[in-house]
């Protein structure tokens, strides 16, 4: 590691932050952006070096990006916020990043990606599933993104989809509580606590599993209605209610190969322990 440029870590906030200061532990060199000038003391305080970059003010960006970039490792981990815009604004960000990483030493790159690439197909999907993505929804911008950079020669790019993120400060049982007559309620929840998250980035980074794509959910799937009333009733809070459904629309996401490959047994393997 001794020769290694070191690890930049696109977006540190509530995954970007603890796997940043878990490097730092493990003795890389390690770079954070972020957009929150107020956050800057914060990480240099952890021994991270901090750099204030927001994509969406491209001109600004530039000179900023090229001493980011001046690593062997990039961590994307920019959580892409398609409700807002339908990701157009996301995929214009990832476009300014790609076109300062064609003149960046990077030669690696750690893809922070999404179980919600994948549709319901009403079954359990695989890695392999993603080809429905593309002929049920070509436009899809998680999708490009994650293509954007994975076909690429110039460096090497590992996808992993995380199901859906709890733990830390995402506390599940607020996610729904007080809510009513939500759909799906017998669909089974693909969900990953933070602690495995950080495990499974490290574990990639350590054993240099480049030119992969991984899924990576806990290994229990309890359905939607009876996760997340515990889960709201774990804080004291309103359950929510479900409708009932004729037909439940789902997937449930399988990570056997990031299991495989990684060698890697979950530290948290049952949402329902979440809490």
């Amino acid at each position: 590691m001794g020769e290694e440029k070191g690890i930049s870590i696109l977006g540190c906030g509530w995954l970007g932050l603890p796997l940043a200061e878990e490097l730092v532990k493990s003795g890389y060199t390690v770079k954070g952006s972020t957009t929150t000038p107020d956050k800057l003391d914060m990480l240099r305080s952890k021994g991270i070096e901090p750099f204030l970059l927001n994509l969406q003010d491209e001109n600004s960006a530039k000179d900023t990006l090229t001493e980011f970039l001046d690593a062997e490792t990039l961590v994307l981990n920019i959580p892409p916020k398609l409700r807002s815009d339908g990701g157009e604004s996301y995929l214009h960000q990832m476009h300014v990043l790609l076109k300062a990483l064609l003149d960046s030493p990077v030669n690696r790159l750690l893809f922070v990606s999404s179980t919600s690439v994948y549709q319901e197909l009403n079954r359990v999907v695989t890695e392999e599933d993603i080809s429905f993505t593309d002929e049920l929804e070509p436009g899809n911008m998680l999708l490009q993104a994650e293509r954007l950079f994975q076909e690429r020669g110039e460096w090497v790019t590992t996808i992993v989809r995380f199901g859906g993120l709890v733990g830390g400060t995402r506390q599940p049982g607020r996610f729904l509580a007080g809510k009513k007559n939500l759909p799906n309620g017998d669909a089974p929840v693909n969900l990953i606590h933070l602690d495995d998250c950080l495990a499974i980035l490290k574990r990639i980074i350590e054993q240099q599993k480049w030119g992969k794509t991984y899924n990576a959910c806990a290994d229990q799937h309890p359905m939607r209605k009876v996760f997340f009333t515990r889960a709201a009733e774990s804080l004291g809070l309103t359950p929510p209610s479900f409708d009932d459904m004729d037909a439940t629309h789902f997937k449930l996401v399988n990570c056997q190969k990031l299991k495989d490959d990684l060698a890697y047994v979950f530290l948290h393997p049952d949402p329902m322990a979440f809490f």
